[in-house]
C-alpha cells in the first residue's frame, strides 16, 4: 500500500513489535507498514548491511544481526528487545529460506536440516523467548509466516514444504495454548511473491526442468486464478490488519495471500 493510500488501523500505534528477517523482502515491507502505523520496532536479520539501512529508514529501536535458528542469539535478541522497548506486544515470525531444490534421493541431509531449522525451529525459538514478554504485556499477537507450500505438496521442494506445513501446526497449537492469555496466533500463506527470492526459485526449477526462465515463470503464473504474482506489500497489509484491533477476534487461522493459487508444481 502506498503512503498516499495509507489506512490507519486501530490499535497499532505505540505497539512494540518484533519482525524477524525485517531488513529486506517481505520482512522489510511488513516493518515499513507497521512503522507507518506508529509501531515501535525491533528487527533482526543475518545481513548486517541491510540491517543498517533498515534501521536508518525505520528508526528501529533494535536492529540486531541474528540467526533465528540459533538459540543463544535469539535469547540475546529478545532480551535486547525487552530492554530497549520495555516489553513486547506482537511478534512477526517472518524469517525463512527457500531451501534446496532437488529430488529426495539427491538432497544433502544437511540442507534439509538447515531449512527446517530456520523455517520451523526458528519460529518455535522466537515464540519460546517472545511469549513470556507478550504475557507480561497482557496479551498480543503472533503472526507466523507459512506459505502456499504449507497447503500444497511441492515436488522437489520437500524441506520447504514440510517446514511450512509444520508452521500451520505450530500456529493452531499455539492459538489454543495461548488464547487464555489473550494472545492471538495466526499464519500467513504468501503465494508467488514478486521479488528476487521467487525469481531465484524459478531459475533453479527452470534449470532442473531444462526450460527457460520465462517458460518456468509462465507455468507458475498459470496456476494462479488471478494470473499475476502478489506484491509483498499485500502481505504486509494483512499482517497489519491481524495485529490491529480490527483482528482482535481472529486466531488459529491461516490466510492465503496468493491470488487463489490453484496448485503448486
Amino acid at each position: 500500500m502506498s503512503n498516499s493510500d495509507q489506512l490507519t488501523l486501530p490499535g497499532i500505534a505505540g505497539q512494540r513489535i518484533v519482525v524477524t528477517a525485517g531488513a529486506a523482502g517481505i520482512g522489510l515491507c511488513i516493518a515499513r507498514e507497521l512503522r507507518a502505523q506508529g509501531a515501535h520496532l525491533a528487527i533482526c536479520d543475518v545481513d548486517a548491511a541491510a540491517l543498517d539501512r533498515a534501521k536508518e529508514e525505520l528508526g528501529a529501536k533494535v536492529a540486531t544481526v541474528a540467526d533465528v535458528s540459533d538459540e543463544a542469539q535469539m535469547k540475546g535478541f529478545f532480551q535486547e528487545t525487552a530492554d530497549a522497548l520495555g516489553g513486547l506486544d506482537a511478534l512477526v515470525n517472518n524469517a525463512g529460506i527457500a531451501g534446496p531444490t532437488g529430488g529426495v534421493e539427491d538432497m544433502d541431509p544437511s540442507e534439509w536440516r538447515r531449512c527446517i531449522d530456520i523455517c520451523l525451529t526458528g519460529q518455535f525459538l522466537c515464540a519460546h523467548f517472545g511469549v513470556p514478554l507478550l504475557k507480561a504485556s497482557g496479551g498480543g499477537a503472533i503472526i507466523n509466516m507459512s506459505s502456499s507450500a504449507g497447503r500444497f505438496g511441492y515436488a522437489f521442494r520437500t524441506p520447504y514444504s514440510s517446514a511450512k506445513w509444520g508452521v500451520i501446526g505450530l500456529t493452531q497449537s499455539l492459538a489454543k495454548e495461548l488464547g487464555p492469555d489473550n494472545i492471538r496466533v495466526n499464519a500467513i500463506l504468501p503465494g508467488i511473491i514478486e521479488g528476487d527470492r521467487m525469481e531465484n526459485v524459478i531459475a533453479r526449477r527452470a534449470e532442473q526442468k531444462g526450460v527457460s526462465h520465462e517458460e518456468m515463470k509462465a507455468e507458475y503464473i498459470s496456476q494462479i486464478s488471478l494470473r499475476r504474482m502478489t506484491p509483498p506489500d499485500d502481505v504486509a497489509d494483512i499482517v497489519a490488519f491481524l495485529i490491529s484491533d480490527a483482528g482482535r477476534n481472529l486466531s488459529g487461522q491461516s490466510y492465503p495471500v496468493d491470488g487463489n493459487l490453484e496448485s503448486l508444481g
